[in-house]
């Protein structure tokens, strides 16, 4: 056996011992996926609630205000009620409905996925009890975050914030007009009523975020610190993109032609960044048969440029780890990768369907090969990686044990109601290293760092901590690969 006939067969080995392949059930992801969103509910739980180690919490939201902000979600492994990635949490759950219905029909989860966007519109709805009103936040950032206790024991208090005339947020409520549009296409033929109502909310939201400029957080400083925005006219974008989808009205297609910013090509797509998720709802449009009027091809110049970049193929590629997960940061990274996968499928399931290729800087790349490379990413958060780790809690019998999560790693109120005080969350349960009592299924944590390794430890939210917005994008492209 010569040397060089060595050096190959221990350099596929390595891979082989380094790249783990897993069999993936992406309809199994899918179910926990959706079921994630029933631990992360907040107020009074309802009959067929299927997660049953959580209970009813946050039953006076509002009061303190005079209005009945009970409901919605809690973001992450805290218990704040942030309306800004709420907002995008149900427009990504609403565009793989849109998109990928006819998938969930076929696995069974279509009720789940419009039961997960109506338990935050619902809310949205509440928090919208004026035109030129918009309540953003419910719970104080800082105090919450001093104590550890399940949402149910909750002494931190529930101050509720709002954007109104005098206090601005055109990027919270833009992005609270694109979720209510999604979402009235999600239910136009199951709930007709329902669905007009959500759209007759997102015309006014948007008038309201178009006549009112600035940044949400100037008028709620709270949110600042832990979910600020970096600009608003990504929002107002992304809401005329929905919003003309959902209505047809020309009103939107005009404020899309005459948009001075369009953002040019993104280096991500995410809760702060709106920008790629309008160029591909038009790009979409304009490869299924829309004439390209205005500059709405430069709309979809962009997109397509970002999508190369994701898969390697564009001029300006996306950081990968050494084993190729998209990498952005090292803090919840998998928010970004997640996003990326929703835009690569939606946008590879239009070229597949009216026969288009993708023409990147480095030649043109097939539907297929973009669907490759998206699966490639879902298997990798799956477990088709180096440590044979689920990234999605609860998925195989591989993944997190000990989330950053305060429901998750407290003792559930089932079990046993004794109150857990502020201070003894952390002594009793948070330094403990045990695993979590609870598993959170389908939750998505943020991932590992560009040299693949992951620490499991609860003090580690970097990477250990999930949020409504990491698991959402996902959705749909589990839907797509379960039919």
């Amino acid at each position: 056996m010569t040397l060089a006939t060595i050096f190959t067969f221990v350099f596929y080995l390595l891979i082989l011992v380094t790249n783990v392949v897993v069999s993936v059930d992406y309809k199994s992801a899918l179910t926990k996926s959706l079921l994630y969103y029933e631990a992360q509910r907040s107020g009074r739980l309802p009959a067929n609630q299927r997660v049953q180690w959580r209970g009813d919490s946050g039953l006076n939201d509002g009061k303190d205000s005079g209005v009945d902000l009970v409901g919605g979600y809690y973001d992450a492994g805290d218990n704040v009620k942030f309306g800004f990635p709420m907002a995008f949490t149900i427009t990504m759950l609403s565009w793989g409905v849109v998109d990928f219905g006819e998938h969930l029909g076929v696995t069974g989860e279509r009720g789940n996925a419009l039961a997960a966007i109506k338990w935050g519109t619902d809310y949205l709805i509440k928090a919208h009890p004026q035109p030129d009103v918009l309540y953003g936040q419910v719970g104080e950032g800082n105090a919450d975050h001093q104590c550890w206790q399940r949402p149910e024991d909750m002494t931190t208090p529930r101050t509720s914030y709002r954007i109104d005339d005098q206090h601005p947020g055109a990027d919270l409520a833009g992005e609270t007009a694109a979720a209510f549009a999604a979402a009235s296409m999600a239910f136009r033929n199951s709930d007709p009523t329902y669905s007009s109502r959500l759209l007759d909310n997102g015309k006014q939201v948007f008038n309201f975020a178009r006549t009112h400029p600035g940044r949400y957080q100037d008028s709620i400083t709270d949110a600042g610190q832990f979910y600020p925005s970096s600009g608003y006219e990504d929002e107002l974008l992304w809401a005329a993109a929905w919003l003309e989808k959902a209505s047809g009205d020309q009103t939107y297609t005009q404020y899309l032609n005459q948009a001075s910013n369009i953002g040019g090509t993104r280096s991500m797509f995410s809760w702060d960044d709106k920008f790629v998720g309008a160029q591909t709802l038009v790009a979409k449009s304009l490869v299924e048969g829309r004439s390209s009027d205005g500059n709405l091809g430069q709309y979809k110049n962009n997109a397509e440029q970002f999508i190369c970049n994701c898969v390697q193929k564009g001029s300006k590629n996306i950081g990968r780890t050494g084993r190729g997960l998209l990498w952005w940061n090292g803090f919840n990274n998998l928010q970004y990768t997640t996003a990326a996968v929703y835009i690569i499928t939606t946008y590879a399931d239009s070229l597949f369907k009216t026969k288009n290729t993708l023409n990147c800087t480095s030649g043109s790349v097939t539907p297929d090969s973009l669907l490759a490379f998206a699966k490639s990413q879902v298997d990798y958060i799956l477990g088709s990686n180096p440590r044979s780790l689920s990234y999605m809690v609860g998925y195989g019998t591989n993944y997190p044990q000990r989330v950053h999560h305060r429901g998750a790693s407290i003792v559930s109120i089932k079990r046993d109601s004794t109150p857990v005080s502020c201070q003894q969350g952390f002594s009793d349960w948070f330094n403990r290293d045990a695993p979590n009592p609870n598993v959170i299924e389908g939750a998505i944590v943020g991932g590992p760092d560009q040299s693949d390794n992951y620490d499991d430890s609860r003090g580690n939210y970097q990477q250990n901590e999930p949020a409504t917005a990491n698991t959402a994008p996902l959705v749909g492209p589990l839907a797509y690969f379960s039919a």
